[in-house]
């Protein structure tokens, strides 16, 4: 029988966190009960964080559990705080508080940011700002006409449920936690209130317990990170491996783990910006060896992937129409080539016709900074992309017989399409 005042085992404990999700819980991969255990303790050490990770529950249909994790969430995270639909202002009042940093819950985050939202550019501020430590913004505060401008912090924990996805400047800060609906063999216990919360903040109250003397270790942090990850998933996961090292037992290793594939699922399931898509289409679907092309051959090929938003683009937000050569040029001319010059179209000699296309040297640059590593049988992909258009073969499959069919055959075909 242990003392009173015997140190808390942080893996035993963390186990026990772990053990309540999966009673209520039924997540996508054991990886996700990982990172949602640690999220919830480093919910208890925001005095001691430089940084904080958000964690984001998405789904594309309504009942994949996600309101379920938060309300389990909310009993085992300090001072937590739920809200649907708060405003800015009540954020940054409620975050200033002298009861001390709050843990918000945000359900139903696809309301904050959907089509009908209007853009709610001050809560998406808040967000994308309170991941720091010192994050202020500055803000109207007073009673009637007596207001005065203060700066207001807006660092805290959160975590979000919704539908669909978020914008990119908030799922770039957060661990991502695709649910789904429970499968048939797949079974949890149901979660009621007044039984379970007392259990919850059990748990809770330890976590604040096991927390308060691991301040200053926290603190002063450096954990190791997986290798490959750097920058902003760096960011996001160092507080969280740091819980990890201080529990020791076998969560330094499943942290790591988990760090590593939440940040790979993240990043494939994840649609990238529509510019950086059409970059790495271009590269890996369309030039595949060819050194330039015309527009009408580029869109010929973009438009026959059939896994790729191309085809039904939507300039005004209703009218859905395929990718445009003006379309195309709007969005390559947001990076630039080598020389730091805007990606334009130009001028390409097809027989004795200039008819303007895209230059695969002006492209490299903008390829090697923001396209994901080539897939590593990036010919077969595209063979299975592109369209037939020389006797069986395709824009992938014979580069020189590629420039030779245009420069010989395909003038009228350029001329329709474009």
């Amino acid at each position: 029988m242990s003392r009173p005042d015997a140190p808390i085992d942080g893996a035993a404990l963390l186990d026990e966190v772990e053990a309540f999700h999966r009673r209520f819980n039924v997540f996508p991969t054991e990886h996700a009960y990982v990172a949602v255990a640690l999220w919830d303790a480093h919910a208890h050490l925001m005095d001691a964080l430089d940084g904080t990770a958000r964690i984001a529950f998405l789904s594309p249909e309504p009942g994949s559990g996600k309101s379920r994790a938060l309300e389990i969430i909310e009993t085992l995270t300090p001072r937590s705080a739920t809200t649907v639909n708060a405003s800015a202002n009540a954020l940054f009042r409620l975050v200033s508080a002298d009861e001390g940093t709050p843990t918000l819950l945000f359900d139903e985050i696809d309301t904050v940011f959907g089509p009908k939202a209007g853009g709610n550019e001050e809560v998406r501020g808040f967000l994308n700002s309170g991941y720091r430590r010192g994050a202020k913004s500055l803000r109207c505060v007073g009673d009637g006409s007596d207001q005065k401008a203060a700066f207001l912090p807006s660092f805290c924990a959160v975590a979000m449920a919704g539908l669909g996805s978020l914008p990119d400047t908030i799922l770039t800060r957060s661990v991502i936690i695709r649910m789904r609906k429970k499968a048939p063999n797949e079974r949890c216990e149901p979660y009621r209130r007044r039984v379970h919360e007392k259990q919850g903040h059990a748990l809770r109250d330890r976590l604040a317990d096991w927390a308060a003397p691991l301040h200053e270790q926290i603190a002063n942090a450096w954990p190791d990170m997986p290798e490959g990850v750097t920058d902003r998933p760096a960011d996001v996961w160092e507080p969280l491996l740091a819980v990890a090292d201080a529990a020791g037992g076998h969560w330094p290793d499943r942290a790591r783990a988990a760090c590593t594939a939440l940040i790979k699922a993240a990043r494939e399931g994840d649609e990238a910006s529509l510019g950086v898509r059409l970059l790495t289409d271009l590269r890996d679907r369309v030039f595949c060896g060819v050194d330039k092309l015309p527009t009408a051959a580029i869109l010929e090929v973009l438009l026959g992937i059939d896994d790729a938003p191309w085809a039904d683009m939507s300039e005004d937000g209703q009218h859905i129409k395929p990718l445009t050569a003006r379309a195309l040029a709007k969005l390559l001319s947001q990076y630039v080539r080598p020389d730091n010059t805007p990606i334009k179209p130009k001028g390409i000699r097809v027989g004795s016709t200039t008819p303007k296309g895209y230059y695969a040297e002006d492209l490299s640059d903008a390829w090697a900074r923001y396209c994901p590593p080539p897939p590593g049988e990036s010919a077969t992909a595209a063979t299975a992309a592109t369209p037939q258009v020389n006797g069986g073969e395709s824009v992938a499959d014979n580069p020189s017989e590629t420039r030779h069919m245009f420069a010989e055959s395909d003038t009228r075909t350029l001329r329709s399409v474009g």
